[in-house]
């Protein structure tokens, strides 16, 4: 049997190299090459793009939370799981491509019916390939590629994850801190309202005002003090959101202070010139692998088409004699062979057939997710692009607002003026305040936006073992 044990695995061998599997083609780009230009958009500056959130996140407070959440984000721990899984389904299929080995003694008596010494003995030790399948038309093969494509995937997918998390958090911290501002506002606007209301009330008295205006007075304090428990239970509802992805409870000495302080902490990510870095997009990654894997799906559904051999074989020593077990007259050979032949070919059909399609699908949701992230860079380039000017010009409004108000205030203590002239002016200038800190918002979350969207972090890799 030694000789044909030799030429099967020479033939195994000269034939592994066939793959039914199409070669895979890298799809066509499904967007742009640049980003779009015009008066919403800033002009771009050539170089790398992409950040470190470390880098980007400046703020020691935010990156300890952040740093919890990728530790602690039970959401995160799911995908995380999920790598787990397809890494060690993927060592399952490989293994497929390989025989098994097992190795195995054995010891037997026999002895008469009325014997008293054993009549025959014997001993042996084996070391086999069990149910070995040769490849010869590459369905193992493209199974471990397919499994291999989907570990890569869900890796993909897991970083995808970790970097949505890290915008989240920041994205909640930073809202945190705008509606902490916003409460801070409607209490000074309060103490405002309320010392208004104490001049109107005692000029009132004294007959120098009248009742309406007391009402009027009193309805700004009274919209104070109802935007101040709105934004009281906004804190804390932000807070919960926070701990929600953090995985645990943020101490107060780990809230953000101001908008104004996270402002100075947050960077801009550059996006480049070129939309090719999309490419690196852990979710563009993820739907290339998922692409690639369908590629291999149509080999292994092609291979299926074609003769399936197994191979039984086992090397290894036997004797009568226990003494004799490891001499050279105890070695043995011995093999045996399998082949079969699909001859009715409809599931095999259908199976090869359901493999194009899916190619089709993966290769429209690779496009697909190419166009969104495109979109998705290109909206944050547009707010970005105008998000300074708008800054600017609310921070002029807030302050011609306050000179308003001060005249008018100022008139009306004198009695030059009508109290009505001074309540519109310092109900302005709340909107005013309130307004430029969702301005400052809206920058600090475009910041975080445009990290998201470009998705070029690699320190967010998933960990390998």
């Amino acid at each position: 049997m030694r000789p044909f044990l030799i030429s099967t695995m020479a033939l195994a061998v000269a034939l592994s190299g066939c793959n039914m599997a199409p070669k895979y083609v890298s799809p066509e780009a499904a967007a742009p090459a640049q980003w779009p230009q015009g008066a919403a958009y800033e002009p771009l500056q050539s170089g790398e793009a992409g950040m470190p959130w470390r880098t980007l996140f400046a703020d020691p407070r935010l990156q300890a939370v952040i740093e919890r959440a990728l530790a602690n984000n039970q959401d995160l721990q799911a995908s995380l799981a999920n790598v787990a899984s397809a890494r060690a389904q993927y060592r399952v299929e490989r293994s497929y491509q390989l025989p098994t080995v097992a190795a195995g003694t054995d010891a037997s008596a026999t002895h008469g019916m009325n014997s008293t010494q054993f009549t025959n003995q014997s001993y042996s030790a084996d070391v086999g390939f069990s149910a070995f399948e040769l490849d010869l038309f590459g369905r193992l093969k493209n199974q471990s590629r397919e499994a291999m494509e989907t570990y890569l995937g869900t890796e993909s997918g897991y970083r995808s994850a970790r970097l949505t998390l890290v915008a989240n958090v920041a994205a909640a911290y930073v809202t945190l801190a705008s509606d902490r501002d916003l409460l801070a506002l409607a209490e000074r606007t309060r103490d405002s309202g309320q010392r208004s209301v104490d001049l109107t009330r005692a000029l009132f008295r004294s007959g120098l005002t009248s009742a309406s205006d007391l009402a009027s007075a009193e309805t700004t304090l009274e919209q104070a003090n109802s935007d101040i428990a709105a934004q009281t239970t906004q804190v804390a509802q932000d807070r919960n959101a926070l701990e929600l992805l953090v995985g645990g409870s943020v101490q107060d000495a780990e809230l953000p202070a101001s908008l104004a302080q996270l402002d100075t902490r947050i960077g801009k990510v550059p996006a480049g010139l070129s939309s090719e870095i999309l490419l690196r997009r852990p979710d563009v990654v993820e739907a290339e692998h998922n692409l690639k894997g369908a590629y291999a799906q149509i080999g292994a559904a092609r291979a299926a088409f074609f003769p399936t051999i197994s191979l039984t074989s086992t090397i290894g020593l036997a004797s009568t004699a226990l003494s004799s077990l490891f001499t050279g007259d105890a070695f043995n050979v011995s093999g045996s062979g399998s082949a079969s032949l699909p001859l009715l070919g409809g599931t095999n059909k259908g199976n090869l057939e359901y493999a194009r399609a899916q190619r089709e699908y993966y290769l429209a949701t690779y496009r697909s997710t190419v166009q969104s992230a495109f979109k998705d860079v290109a909206d944050a380039l547009a707010r970005r692009g105008t998000i300074t000017t708008q800054r600017t010009a609310q921070d002029r409004l807030v302050a011609a607002g306050q000179k308003s108000y001060d005249l008018a205030d100022a008139q009306y203590r004198a009695g030059t003026d009508t109290f009505l002239n001074a309540l519109v002016a310092q109900r302005s200038l709340y909107a005013y305040q309130q307004t430029r800190i969702s301005t400052v918002l809206a920058d600090l979350t475009n910041r975080i936006t445009m990290y998201s969207a470009i998705g070029a972090d690699e320190s967010l890799a998933a960990p390998t073992s």
